[in-house]
């Protein structure tokens, strides 16, 4: 079946400057692999043109761990670059997987700015150029220390690409560069790519010496300026991808901005993944959201939280310093401040969660409170419940962890501790001290801590000289 695409990203690179055992492409930036911002803006390009684009991603160093981060995604393909000698041996390596019928697009794994609407861009002109044109992505930099040069005649026409290595007097000042994205007809570049030679200063094949070979053939070849010099950025150090996260999340911001959110300073928040906002949502300072996390409308969220993979209902406020993770928080709550809620938390409507408070793997009803110093540890806890401060759920017995439950209306006392398995019944009371380790029952007061006694005649000792 023909594709309307075929796009080639190139990721067999080791990455040496990134000071790091983890291939460079799985470097995250916005909380996913570089690698995968480029597959996602390439599947997007297949959808707008209304197919699925083949993608074909070429590993080598690492190869194993890159295919592995990716082993769930359909339809990619991967061939594997060894030795690894140029980046036109690198898309020689894919030249059999490509439709020949479609244009290719060569995209890098460690360029994980770029955008669809700028390879539109590029897609466009590259059609309007013929069947035989070629379309070369490019950008002007003021210091094009590095880059390969795309040097032009008098009218302006693309001639070549001059690496660095090989660039000499004026093709030095030139300061439009190379970005190393391109599209051509596949026919004609699986033939350009067979004729490269490693003849120059790095002993590589070059694949932007396929332009020089295209003009050669009468084709037409079209420099597309990038509009930002970001979104083409390679990442190769730790400082560059430090500086494209930053790049990464003002968008982020941005788009959160135009659907209406409220940043209290849109350069302080981290999105790594994906957040999802009603109207009229505050997000205060510092605040980290990563994977999936959603905030109904009118959700206000403190500054310096964490929420991991959590869903928020409408109206409920997160206030400072709060961790939530894999947490279900209904409308109108009150969480916090310096509260955690860990993974299979299920709060209900209108439940308090207050300050020191942590709740893990538990379930808590319409309207519930822990405001104080609280621990609930695998329960259900039912409606109206008031768990005083300091109480304890002790729900692991050192092998095996156990549930409580506690019923509708229940209060416990401060300092109590409910020792699992164990149920409290609806409307029941235990006194402030307790350590119980039986069912409570409905509607009764229980007691469970030592009777009180004065020591008559005690005298406290005193330090010795």
């Amino acid at each position: 079946m023909n594709v309307p695409l075929n796009v080639v990203i190139l990721a067999a690179g080791q990455g040496k400057r990134m000071k790091s055992a983890r291939p460079k492409v799985l470097h995250e930036v916005a909380g996913r692999p570089m690698l995968a911002h480029v597959i996602d803006t390439a599947v997007a390009l297949g959808r707008a043109a209304g197919a699925a684009a083949r993608v074909i991603v070429v590993v080598g160093h690492g190869a194993d761990a890159v295919r592995s981060a990716f082993s769930d995604r359909a339809g990619l393909q991967f061939v594997v670059q060894s030795p690894q000698l140029g980046t036109g041996h690198a898309v020689q390596q894919a030249a059999a997987l490509l439709d020949e019928a479609a244009p290719t697009l060569v995209l890098y794994g460690d360029v994980p700015l770029i955008t669809a609407a700028t390879l539109q861009r590029l897609l466009a002109a590259a059609r309007d150029g013929g069947s035989s044109g070629l379309g070369l992505l490019t950008v002007t930099l003021p210091d094009p220390t590095g880059y390969g040069r795309i040097v032009r005649d008098w009218h302006g026409k693309v001639l070549k690409i001059v690496e660095q290595k090989d660039a000499h007097g004026d093709e030095l000042a030139i300061a439009e560069v190379n970005t190393g994205i391109l599209v051509a007809p596949t026919a004609p570049l699986k033939r350009w790519l067979g004729a490269l030679s490693n003849d120059n200063a790095q002993h590589e094949y070059y694949l932007t010496d396929v332009v020089a070979a295209a003009v050669r053939e009468h084709c037409t070849v079209t420099a597309v300026p990038a509009a930002d010099a970001a979104e083409v950025a390679g990442v190769n150090s730790p400082a560059q991808r430090a500086a494209a996260e930053r790049v990464a999340q003002g968008r982020i911001a941005q788009a959160l901005l135009e659907e209406g959110a409220t940043l209290a300073d849109p350069a302080r928040i981290d999105v790594r993944g994906t957040l999802a906002v009603g109207r009229d949502v505050f997000i205060d300072v510092g605040c980290v959201f990563e994977g999936q996390v959603t905030l109904g409308d009118g959700v206000r969220v403190g500054p310096h939280c964490v929420l991991r993979n959590a869903t928020v209902g409408a109206g409920t406020e997160i206030a400072a310093f709060c961790l939530l993770e894999e947490a279900e928080v209904g409308a109108q709550a009150r969480i916090g401040p310096y509260a955690r809620l860990r993974p299979g938390t299920q709060l209900a409507d209108e439940v308090h969660i207050g300050n020191f408070v942590e709740v893990k793997n538990s379930t808590l009803g319409r309207a519930s409170k822990a405001n104080h110093l609280a621990y609930v540890g695998d329960a259900t806890v039912g409606a109206r419940v008031n768990i005083g401060a300091g109480t304890i759920v002790a729900n692991y017995d050192g092998a095996n962890k156990h549930r409580t439950e506690i019923g509708d209306d229940a209060q416990t006392g401060s300092n109590s501790v409910l020792v699992a398995p164990i149920a409290v019944g609806a409307g029941a009371t235990i006194g402030a001290g307790s350590t119980v380790a039986g069912d409570v029952p409905a509607g009764r007061l229980t007691v469970a801590r030592a009777r009180q006694v004065v020591v008559e005649g005690w005298t406290r000792p005193v330090k010795k000289k």
